[in-house]
């Protein structure tokens, strides 16, 4: 018994000790506005909805650097004209800022194709409003068609033809689509009138 006893009393020795060797910093420091007046929010991470990043398409221009356009969820287009040090939003000015691709033409990299409404099927998901070009590096932008596709996976150019484009459309999330499926544009869009889509 006498063992047991002496074995119990050094452990809660021990515990006593362990306890008072931790700090206890709130009660050295007050918590006031003052301790925290001088930080800034900042985002450090993709916590809001718009940081979801969907597409991405670059290209390394003949002078050496690197141009790349990102395309977010629900924050529109990015462009990076210095290897991806800084970003500028190109797509501001149109209807919708939902977007699910970005695509460069092989032959002439100042054509640029979006294509508007995030693929991915979740809860919060955006729509689009149908297929963007624009032929200055993304400073303009034409509305090109599939207006009621609500959303764009993936959108590829022809290499070898400029004029035909290929968008792979997964359609309406929730329902039966008529704009379901892949899309082929043989005819080049202008301001006058929209790309022809089949």
């Amino acid at each position: 018994m006498n063992s047991t006893r002496n074995a119990f009393e050094v452990r809660c020795l021990l515990a006593s000790l362990f306890l008072s060797a931790i700090p206890v910093y709130a009660a050295d420091t007050p918590f006031n506005s003052a301790s925290i007046s001088g930080l800034g929010a900042r985002n450090i991470g993709s916590a809001a909805m718009s940081g979801r990043i969907s597409c991405i398409a670059g290209v390394h221009e003949p002078l050496g650097k690197i141009t790349l356009f990102v395309g977010s969820a629900s924050g529109g287009v990015w462009k990076s004209d210095d290897n991806g040090t800084r970003y500028r939003p190109i797509f501001d000015e149109q209807a919708v800022q939902s977007i699910g691709a970005v695509a460069l033409d092989p032959k002439n990299s100042k054509n640029v194709w979006v294509g508007t409404g995030e693929s991915w099927t979740r809860n919060s998901v955006s729509i689009g409003d149908g297929i963007y070009k624009s032929t200055d590096g993304g400073e303009t932008w034409l509305r090109a068609g599939l207006e009621k596709s609500e959303r764009i996976g993936r959108i590829a150019v022809d290499p070898r033809n400029s004029d035909t484009v290929f968008a792979a459309v997964p359609g309406a999330l929730w329902s039966d689509s008529p704009d379901r499926g892949l899309a082929v544009c043989t005819k080049r869009p202008t301001a006058a009138r929209r790309g022809s889509w089949s």
